[in-house]
């Protein structure tokens, strides 16, 4: 029989012992500090707690201390997105009815209803409010007309108090079309497309016949009217004020807020003449014929003002829609016809 030592195994027991005491007293320690670092990475990292659903919150870098647990703060769910409407490669879009449309097109379609951006000011017989209070305007009719063919409502946007503030409405997007007695000018159409003119009218002065015959010093007319280096008053901010400018180069353009301010100005003979297009100075004259013993009028005949319905440039289909449409209209506007419309 082997003989077993006996201090050998005295030891062992002894080793034993103590191991197991570290073990328990070990235990406590490491379950506390377990408890300290459930935070993990985040905590290293500077953050508080990041559970899933959870925001992390950063929070700045401190001396230990003990601090309450942070509020969690839920993750808000994504707005429902609306789905846009199919494009197929063909570039059309086909709206609710089954229809393939130009996306200009569809957009007014598939909304159901037209936007015309037009000037707030009533601008008889264009667009104005009669006595029955019944909105109409032979500008009115070419917007009822258009909406009819699209299938859709009319809606306006009278929010704009001068007809460049008409053209920013549809620059910015605030409408599909601006129908407005809108010239098309060089200025307008670096933000804007215009349709083909629907109404072409002459340009015309009305003069002050004493402040002129004091200008022309005898001059023939035509003579002083090529040259005319006297004063001359626009609507602030309109085609006109851009008109005087190029077409009178030598005057002195003088801006009023309105065509009725302009018109009180010459008649006080604070200004030489006033220049817009025939209808309007033709219509002075029309409402009071008497005023031709102060005022005369000439109409240049070599200048013309072009009427256009305003597109986005970005509408190319739109825009030949509202071309085709002019090109089918079978009454034609001139300035006879704006005329009458007037004693209507």
């Amino acid at each position: 029989m082997t003989k077993v030592d006996q201090s050998m195994s005295n030891n062992t027991r002894h080793l034993m012992g103590m191991h197991s005491a570290l073990r328990r007293l070990a235990l406590p320690t490491l379950l506390a500090l377990a408890g300290l670092c459930a935070g993990g990475p985040a905590s290293a990292a500077g953050e508080r707690p990041v559970a899933q659903g959870v925001i992390a919150v950063p929070v700045a870098l401190a001396a230990p201390a003990a601090v309450a647990p942070a509020p969690a703060f839920p993750v808000e769910p994504a707005a429902p997105v609306a789905p846009a409407a199919p494009v197929l490669t063909n570039g059309l879009v086909r709206v609710p009815d089954g229809r393939l449309l130009a996306p200009d097109i569809a957009r007014i379609v598939t909304r159901g209803e037209l936007v015309v951006a037009m000037l707030k000011v009533d601008t008889p017989p264009f667009f104005f409010f009669d006595d029955a209070g019944q909105w109409t305007g032979l500008e009115v009719g070419l917007a009822q007309s258009l909406a009819k063919e699209l299938g859709v409502k009319l809606r306006f946007n009278r929010e704009a108090g001068t007809f460049n503030a008409v053209v920013d409405l549809l620059a910015n997007g605030q409408a599909d079309l601006a129908i407005s007695k809108l010239s098309r000018t060089l200025a307008r159409t670096q933000t804007i497309a215009f349709s083909d003119a629907y109404l072409t009218l002459n340009h015309s002065l009305i003069l002050n016949r004493v402040k002129f015959a004091q200008l022309s010093h005898g001059r023939p007319l035509p003579e002083v009217i090529r040259n005319f280096n006297g004063s001359i008053g626009v609507i602030a901010k309109s085609s006109f004020a851009d008109y005087a400018r190029t077409n009178f180069p030598h005057a002195k353009v003088q801006e009023f807020p309105t065509w009725n301010e302009v018109l009180v100005a010459l008649h006080k003979g604070e200004i030489v003449s006033a220049y817009r297009d025939e209808f309007e100075v033709k219509r002075v004259l029309k409402a009071d014929p008497t005023v031709s013993l102060v005022l005369r009028t000439v109409t240049l005949k070599d200048l013309e003002d072009t009427l256009g319905i305003g597109v986005a440039v970005t509408d190319t289909t739109l825009l030949a829609y509202v071309n085709q449409f002019l090109a089918q209209r079978t009454e034609k506007l001139d300035i006879q016809k704006v005329l009458q419309a007037l004693d209507r």
